[in-house]
């Protein structure tokens, strides 16, 4: 019995024969299409445990291939195979589920090495951790089997090793600041300091002195010397996260800080050598803060090197069931309590509301339902009780999600904030384009 069905679409007969003989030789049955047409004509007739297509290929691209499969086929693994190695062929590939990709001239090792992997696994692991690490802060879980979530874990897998910059996207509680401590654990900087800076909780005269640190005597106050974050993080990591709150005056020092690897303190003549890989995180569109003239596009640029994008939790709702019974595990051992048994009912539930607050948002409603539970399980009437009205798009999700946690915090912001998880500054910014600060019992 053969060890898989695979189908290997590629257009060069040499390549393809090779490929073909190599992966026959490793106990796998392989179909071969010389075009992307014929393979997606092959996936509408038979099913297989793996596909193997090139990007470019002609009829049909790669990525229609990849496409096609993922409509015929969503749980069958694609591995893609590129001779750009570019980083956005990769990535765009990945973003669209495929599980991997392999730069040409193909190593046949790596290929089989791939390829067994794809195939037995393809459930996919449940909870991802840097192999070899129990999970922890310094060494944290990924939760989910969606596809796009794996996409991302395994790109993540590919840049961690490098010192490139990488650049995470996302909405507010997607697990940004998680990647960053998993980029950090992965690379070969790991047993240097992870620094992470939110740079919306910081007020933004401060920033500078924040980043930058400063010298005796810079100015009134400043009784000593004071390292910064840059220099905290010397041999390590540093996050920047929520960087589109930078003011433009700090966006270009940062700027030099990447470019130039140098900085001085405030109140300093004498220049500091930067030795930090640094990971960016925002959940604003950098893109359209640049033509606004609110970001600098050279620091865009240089920021995303490697831009990392992570899926919302509405868009991976299968993930919910599994991610919540991983998060009550956990608040339940840091309040020192036995978990409780969340109902399949309950989990349907929840997997059904659109989350506009993602993880976080998540996370804090079964620590409330944990808190208020009565007996061993939680049930439907335990999770409704606490979900805030629905919404119909994410959008206004959001809106209504903020103006409620403001109506809990009886109008106060910074309440209202921790409610939410999220820092003041980005609170006020969401009140501002929601149109809410104008009710009278908000201050």
């Amino acid at each position: 019995m053969p060890a898989g069905r695979i189908l290997l679409v590629e257009d060069r007969d040499s390549l393809r024969r090779m490929l073909e003989r190599a992966l026959g030789e490793e106990g796998y049955a392989v179909e071969a299409a010389g075009t992307g047409e014929e393979g997606i004509w092959l996936l509408g007739e038979r099913t297989y445990d793996l596909v193997l297509t090139d990007l470019k290929l002609p009829h049909a691209s790669g990525l229609e291939v990849l496409a096609a499969s993922r409509a015929a086929q969503p749980r069958t693994p694609v591995v893609v195979l590129t001779g750009y190695g570019t980083v956005a062929a990769a990535v765009e590939a990945m973003k669209l589920g495929a599980y991997d990709f392999l730069e040409k001239p193909v190593a046949l090792d790596d290929l089989a090495r791939l390829v067994q992997g794809a195939i037995g696994g393809q459930d996919g692991e449940e909870v991802w951790s840097v192999p070899g690490s129990p999970a922890s802060p310094a060494s944290p879980a990924i939760v989910g089997r969606h596809p796009r979530l794996r996409a991302a874990i395994r790109l993540l897998e590919r840049v961690a090793p490098t010192e490139s910059t990488v650049l995470l996207l996302g909405e507010s509680g997607t697990g940004k600041e998680l990647f960053a401590r998993a980029l950090h654990a992965l690379s070969a900087r790991r047993a240097g300091p992870f620094i992470a800076v939110n740079c919306a909780a910081i007020p933004e005269s401060l920033m500078e002195n924040e980043l930058f640190g400063h010298e005796k005597g810079a100015f009134t106050g400043a009784d000593r010397r004071q390292p910064g974050r840059f220099e905290l993080a010397e041999g390590g990591t540093l996050l920047l996260d929520e960087i589109g709150e930078l003011s433009l005056a700090v966006q270009g020092k940062v700027l030099r800080a990447l470019e130039e690897r140098t900085f001085e303190r405030v109140g300093s003549g004498r220049t500091q050598r930067a030795d930090v890989r640094l990971i960016a995180a925002t959940n604003r569109d950098l893109e359209a803060m640049v033509a606004a003239g609110e970001f600098r596009s050279d620091l865009y640029f240089r920021l995303a090197v490697f831009p990392l994008e992570l899926p919302p939790l509405r868009e991976r709702a299968s993930d919910i069931p599994l991610l919540a019974r991983h998060l009550l595990a956990g608040i339940a051992r840091r309040h020192h309590r036995e978990p409780p048994i969340l109902s399949d009912e309950a989990a349907e539930i929840l997997a059904a509301e659109p989350w506009p607050g993602n993880v976080r948002e998540l996370g804090n409603l079964l620590e409330r339902a944990l808190i208020l539970a009565d007996g061993p399980a939680l049930r439907p009437g335990d999770v409704k009780a606490l979900l805030r009205p629905a919404a119909a798009t994410p959008e206004t999700g959001e809106r209504e999600t903020i103006r409620q946690a403001l109506i809990e915090a009886d109008g106060d912001k910074r309440r209202a904030a921790e409610i939410l998880g999220m820092s003041y500054r980005v609170l006020l910014r969401k009140v501002r384009e929601h149109d809410l600060g104008g009710v009278p019992r908000y201050r």
